[in-house]
């Protein structure tokens, strides 16, 4: 039996653990950089001024516009459009309903909705027992490596740090639903921009550190013994 088949789940992953970016290498590859952080903001920005001090189409088709424009600048300079597309398909579609519906509000609606969706897959995960940001940081960190699943220690940590992601998800857009029902567009669209970012990159730094800090532990302790 070669080293690798031997090694336990907790040696295993934190070999791989070993191999990983640094922990600012993969903030700044979720994040996009700060770059990424600003351009996926400012056509929500834009479209807040464009309403407060316009109307709604005017502004709608501002925020587009900048959306665009971000994506197109990134082509043209060869640059990764990943964070950028995905920035312009949410503005698209909340910029298409509000269009439709003439209502400011309905801008929000879809990261609304998907924010609620998201927060109760989370959590649905955590008590299935197979926690999604187990299954993201295979896919997204661990180049695929699923050992955590054989690890009890592993789940349990994928599990809180599952929940923790619900709650805080739902939290948030909590807030911003309560904003919508009660018709504070406004006040909507700064909650958006301020909920947005900031707890997402305190929840990546969060489950980061636990992570490898569960890793290394583990390693440490399989050599010890």
């Amino acid at each position: 039996m070669t080293p690798s088949e031997s090694a336990t789940p907790a040696e295993s992953l934190g070999a791989e653990d070993e191999r990983l970016p640094t922990l600012a290498e993969q903030m700044a590859d979720q994040l996009g950089g700060w770059r990424g952080l600003v351009e996926s903001s400012i056509p929500v920005v834009v479209f807040v001024v464009a309403n407060i001090v316009g109307e709604l189409r005017p502004a709608v088709i501002a925020s587009v516009s900048v959306a665009l424009a971000i994506a197109g600048l990134r082509l043209a300079q060869r640059r990764p459009v990943r964070h950028a597309v995905n920035g312009l398909f949410g503005i698209g579609i909340g910029a298409a309903i509000a269009w439709r519906t003439g209502d400011e509000r309905d801008f929000y609606l879809p990261g609304i909705l998907y924010g609620i969706g998201y927060g109760l897959a989370l959590l649905v995960s955590a008590v299935v027992r197979q926690p999604l940001v187990g299954w993201i940081w295979s896919v997204l960190v661990a180049k695929g490596r699923s050992e955590w699943r054989d690890d009890p220690r592993l789940v349990r940590t994928f599990t809180g740090l599952t929940v923790l992601w619900g709650v805080v998800w739902l939290a948030k857009v909590g807030v911003q639903a309560a904003l919508y029902l009660a018709q504070q567009d406004t006040a909507l669209g700064i909650a958006r921009l301020a909920l947005g970012y900031p707890p997402y990159v305190l929840l990546l730094l969060i489950t980061v550190w636990t992570v490898r800090r569960v890793t290394r532990e583990q390693q440490a302790e399989a050599q010890a013994g």
